[in-house]
């Protein structure tokens, strides 16, 4: 072979290796970027600590991070043990998000843990920054996409999705649209997934309704909280749709309405848009030690067994538990060009 069809062949080789790897989709965790399939399988939407006192009052001063590690460890090493390697805290920016805990905890558990970007607009806006009912979308989603660019307050912490929240009103008010929209042009700069604690329907379709607008696909969007809604057809619509139907308060109970809704969605062949998750956790500041906490086990001793009865396999099971939570959370960017 000549010197020169062999330059030519290693520099074709080249340009498809850079191609290839440029394509690898990434999971960002407190620790830095893990690739899509090294997420194994992931708890997409639980809590460490929650802080309800409001946006203008929490401070990283109202707990004590050895504490909190002190309860929550226990919890972590179960799930760990139970085969979970990642670990979704959705916990947003002034209501409790503490970096440099998740932090310590993902190195005492060996799990990890993935953070978050947004605000949380539910609860008639406690816990909404001053800021935000007077700054822009545009303003917002620069503030969401600096986190990810540059780190969360000084630290080398990225966001690995976008968390934002909206009242169950039908239409959105105006700011929860603004929330929307401001998630929206965070996904088209860096393909962090939207996830917004939604609830019913009407909402949930209001918000696919200002992506499609701004540019976004639905497969961007993860409804959280969709269990609340009673009419299951909207489950199947939202996920024919392309958005992902996330079932995520089984720590709380009600373990046969969750089969049934995953059972429905399997029977139309949409298993594949399917999230689960428990909710649980939630170490309160305001109470004695934290308050009760709820442990992140209901899938494995609950769901999974009753699921098992209606027909579900190991390769179901893997689908819900890492092949869905790996697609769904890994970043890149879902246009409609």
């Amino acid at each position: 072979m000549s010197v020169s069809r062999r330059g030519f062949l290693l520099s074709t080789l080249s340009i498809f290796l850079l191609g290839w790897k440029k394509k690898k989709r990434l999971i960002y965790t407190v620790n830095g970027p893990i690739e899509k399939s090294k997420l194994g399988s992931a708890l997409i939407h639980e809590h460490i600590l929650v802080d309800f006192i409001g946006a203008d009052k929490t401070n990283y001063s109202r707990w004590n991070r050895d504490e909190v590690a002190e309860k929550v460890l226990p919890y972590l090493q179960e799930v760990r043990q139970a085969g979970i390697k990642s670990f979704f805290d959705c916990t947003p920016a002034f209501l409790g998000r503490d970096v440099l805990l998740l932090k310590m905890l993902s190195a005492k558990s060996g799990l990890n843990i993935i953070t978050n970007t947004g605000y949380y607009g539910a609860v008639n806006k406690k816990y909404l920054p001053a800021w935000a009912f007077h700054e822009t979308a545009e303003q917002l989603a620069a503030r969401w996409i600096n986190e990810f660019e540059n780190g969360i307050e000084g630290t080398a912490i990225k966001p690995g999705f976008i968390k934002i929240s909206v009242d169950a009103n039908f239409p959105l008010v105006e700011i929860d649209a603004k929330l929307v929209k401001a998630a929206a042009l965070t996904h088209l700069k860096t393909g962090l997934t939207i996830c917004s604690h939604t609830g019913p329907a009407k909402a949930a379709f209001a918000q696919l309704e200002i992506l499609e607008k701004e540019g976004v696909k639905a497969d961007a969007f993860v409804w959280v909280h969709a269990q609340a809604e009673e009419d299951k057809t909207n489950l199947i619509k939202a996920a024919k749709a392309g958005a992902w139907v996330s079932l995520d308060g089984i720590g709380w109970g009600d373990f046969d309405n969750y089969t049934d809704s995953i059972v429905k969605l399997k029977n139309e062949g949409l298993l594949n848009r399917v999230l689960i998750s428990h909710d649980a956790g939630w170490y309160k500041p305001d109470e004695d030690k934290g308050g009760e906490f709820k442990g992140y086990t209901n899938i494995f001793k609950e769901l999974i067994p009753r699921l098992k009865k209606n027909g579900f396999n190991d390769s179901d099971i893997n689908q819900l538990m890492v092949l869905n939570p790996a697609e769904a959370l890994s970043i890149y960017i879902r246009n409609r060009t």
